[in-house]
């Protein structure tokens, strides 16, 4: 049977690794009704935002390199549209491909196509074991290895590496590697949101790399870049019926 567990969230179907939240709802509100049953949405930027802020700004974490951004995260949206029409899409399954896929629209829009009222999210079981190692820069080894870390961010020419799942499984990863065990994710967080601008990562310089899904963060913002279909997409949400 669905469960309640916060205000915020409507629904949560724990066997499905699946809750229905309303988008005023904390990431941390979240977090901590998700781990009384062992579970996450494996989701961590910086700061508290809201799931609607997670969306809307495709906002993201170091888990970004295993699970992806909130984009692959969310599998149904009620949304308010610009002339005030209620549309939902998605449901309450991960493999739901029913009507048009509005979370991946609104996912990076900014509020431009108009507000999100609920998401359906996907969750993931939390891990038994989480350790990181710390050690020189070396992503073509580790890219090319056969280990699976969670999360992998370099900076100042360190690389900084999460392994997750049971306590051998981690231990045998790690010492594959090697490196020095630290706790530094508060620390990389917080230098993600000194560094406003996030482009794509092509080996170059950055004062965080996450090169899994190749994001660079970098100290220049830069305006969002909106395709052609996006632009006449706006253009049809925001014309007069």
């Amino acid at each position: 049977m669905p469960t309640v567990s916060s205000a915020g969230i409507l629904e949560h179907e724990p066997g499905d690794l699946t809750c229905i939240v309303e988008a005023g709802l904390r990431l941390s509100a979240l977090r901590a009704a998700l781990a009384v049953h062992g579970q996450r949405l494996s989701l961590d930027p910086p700061g508290d935002p809201t799931l609607a802020e997670c969306l809307l700004d495709d906002l993201s974490g170091p888990l970004s390199h295993r699970f992806g951004t909130m984009r692959d995260l969310v599998i149904g949206v009620t949304v308010i549209l610009p002339d005030g029409l209620r549309a939902s899409s998605g449901g309450k399954v991960v493999k739901n491909v029913a009507g048009y896929d509005l979370a991946k629209l609104y996912c990076g829009s900014r509020g431009q196509f108009g507000t999100v009222e609920r998401l359906a999210l996907r969750l993931h079981p939390l891990p038994a074991v989480a350790r990181t190692t710390v050690l020189d820069a070396d992503w073509p080894s580790l890219h090319h290895s056969q280990l699976a870390p969670s999360a992998v961010d370099i900076a100042d020419g360190r690389m900084h590496v999460l392994f997750e799942g049971s306590a051998r499984a981690v231990e045998a990863q790690l010492r594959a590697l090697g490196g020095d065990e630290a706790e530094p994710w508060d620390e990389l967080r917080a230098l993600q949101a000194r560094l406003p601008g996030r482009v794509r990562w092509d080996a170059q310089a950055a004062g965080l790399v996450r090169p899994g899904p190749r994001f660079a963060y970098v100290e220049q913002a830069r305006e969002p870049v909106w395709s052609p279909l996006a632009e006449r997409v706006l253009e049809a949400m925001c014309r007069p019926s």
